[in-house]
């Protein structure tokens, strides 16, 4: 897979995004991205203001998967990880301490 799925913006709508030159105040998991167009569309695609976890972001069977519904549900679910993983190593650090 080398291309978007038509219709799909699934990884412009999951994930959060801090703050940025593009998105000053952020963008909360579950909305979509002010950029993203009417025909589902990355309006910042190929400009230096498209965020880095945007660009970092590419088109693959293990995120995509076959449809718009589970490229969505895998991307929560990756972002669900993320967040217990980070929770663990503060709830870790913080019994050091």
């Amino acid at each position: 897979m080398t291309d978007c799925r038509p219709q799909c913006g699934a990884c412009c709508i999951a994930p959060s995004i801090s703050a940025c030159a593009a998105l000053p105040q952020g963008k909360p998991a579950g909305v979509a991205c002010p950029h993203l167009t009417a025909d589902i569309r990355c309006a910042l695609f190929g400009t230096p203001e498209r965020p880095d976890v945007c660009t970092s972001l590419r088109p693959q069977p293990e995120m995509c998967g076959d449809s718009a519904a589970e490229a969505m549900a895998t991307l929560i679910r990756w972002a669900a990880d993320r967040t217990a993983r980070s929770m663990i190593a503060v709830h870790s650090l913080l019994s050091v301490q």
